[in-house]
């Protein structure tokens, strides 16, 4: 689409001029000669870019500018000056001109200043739709599920998110909490500053206090240069700071002193540096058991432990799962398996049976696994990961789990009963009737077995 330009110009034999070239170069052009006139058209026209000249009869090339950037302040000005003004461009500039340009003007500096300026308003698109996709990914809405428990954390994370408190998330490993801690900055007041993350537990102890505060150059072997830290990264937004009960004692005296007294002084140097930070840590521990371990100080607990989210594991809220195996379908069908029209009941019931120590996150990488097995149609049982399927997960040393022999034959018969249950109920669509005729056991056997082993 042809880029819209607007030119303002008294003299009518350069907007003659402009016009012919930069409609050449593929601009939609309309040209006026009065800043009056450029401030009524620019409103009218909605330009992508506005030629101006400083020196307008009536209101100023400034003037005009000013007004057209207070309705549009998305809209690109390039001024046109004589080159004894160019004082009063680069003024200009400072409230608000993209660039300036002098007479008399070359032809190919013009369509390279132009050429710019399409390529920061493009950007400037980009931003603002990278920025629109990232809200819309961690707003509220965006967090799946209906079941009570997490009901309870979207209370918590609306009501949070309207403050500016120190928030620490609990949850196990897969449920989600840096989505969780997004959303909330997403719905805060900081939305739209800085959201920097830091996982405690993935830095070597020897780095941690540089990555949460920055060095200067030569403040150890390999400082080769200032680095700015995690805190000083996030000024103005917010610090999440991931799985912090890996921190170490002595890192944690030194984080608490941070959060305290919101200044930081970076490795080997001695200038103590203001920060404007929202913190929110997460882990998977219960700190307050860490604390009584003398694992983790207590001070830091309680400046931490402002406001309490604790997300529940997947097992705790089952009745999410259909509404999970929907997204994930819906999110990976078009690039994995766009011929697969969504899951059998069967499957679904065998996904509520599974106990999922890897809560969402691995329920997501089985629905993906599914798909590439399914290819089209219904995801069936036959098509999710075995250990969902039922099959008895061996250990390292070669057993099943129990702890003695006739725990383990129990438990392969009741896998390899119910297994058999469900494929015959899949085999004939659901009917109880004819599952039972394929078992060779009674209708009335198979509901009581449907029921032990929580069959619908």
């Amino acid at each position: 689409m042809k880029k819209k330009l607007l030119i303002v110009d008294d003299e009518v034999k350069i907007t003659k001029i402009l016009s012919r070239i930069l409609e050449e170069e593929g601009y939609d052009v309309t040209a006026v000669n009065t800043g009056e006139k450029g401030v009524d058209t620019a409103q009218q026209l909605q330009p992508d870019i506005v030629l101006m000249d400083l020196n307008l009869p009536g209101i100023s090339g400034i003037e005009a500018m000013a007004r057209i950037i207070d309705h549009f302040p998305d809209v690109i000005v390039i001024l046109i000056t004589a080159y004894g003004s160019i004082s009063s461009a680069v003024e200009a500039m400072k409230k608000g001109a993209y660039d300036y340009i002098t007479k008399p003007f070359d032809n190919d500096a013009l369509i390279m200043t132009l050429r710019r300026a399409e390529e920061h308003l493009n950007m400037q698109k980009e931003i603002l739709h990278l920025k629109d996709q990232l809200k819309e990914k961690y707003e509220f809405k965006r967090i799946v599920g209906q079941s009570s428990h997490i009901r309870t954390v979207f209370e918590h994370m609306e009501r949070v998110a309207a403050t500016d408190a120190t928030v620490l998330v609990q949850g196990e490993s897969g449920t989600g909490k840096e989505l969780i801690v997004r959303a909330i900055h997403q719905a805060s007041a900081r939305n739209g500053k800085p959201f920097v993350a830091l996982n405690c537990g993935a830095i070597p102890p020897n780095l941690v206090e540089s990555r949460l505060f920055g060095h200067e150059k030569g403040a150890f072997t390999d400082a080769k240069e200032r680095r700015i830290g995690c805190f000083e990264q996030a000024d103005g937004g917010t610090l999440f700071l991931d799985e912090v009960g890996e921190l170490s004692l002595d890192d944690q005296v030194k984080l608490l002193r941070a959060i305290e007294e919101r200044q930081i002084v970076r490795v080997g140097g001695d200038r103590e540096i203001p920060v404007d930070i929202r913190i929110i840590a997460a882990t998977n521990k219960d700190l307050g058991k860490a604390v009584e371990a003398g694992a983790f100080r207590q001070d830091l607990y309680f400046r931490l432990n402002v406001f309490f989210i604790p997300i529940p594991p997947l097992r705790e809220r089952m009745e999410d799962i259909p509404l999970l195996v929907d997204h994930f379908i819906d999110k990976y069908r078009q690039s994995t398996a766009p011929n697969v029209t969504g899951i059998s009941q069967q499957a679904v019931q065998r996904l509520k049976m599974y106990d999922w120590p890897g809560n969402v996150r691995e329920l997501q990488n089985a629905i993906q696994s599914a798909l590439i097995m399914c290819r089209e149609g219904a995801v069936l049982p036959r098509h999710l990961p075995l250990r969902i399927q039922g099959y008895p997960v061996v250990d390292d040393s070669g057993e099943s789990g129990g702890r003695n022999l006739e725990d383990k034959v129990k438990k392969i018969t009741d896998e390899v009963e119910r297994n058999m249950i469900l494929a015959a109920l899949e085999e004939h669509d659901g009917s109880r009737t004819k599952a039972a005729e394929t078992l060779g056991i009674s209708r009335k056997t198979l509901f009581n077995k449907m029921q032990k082993y929580g069959i619908d």
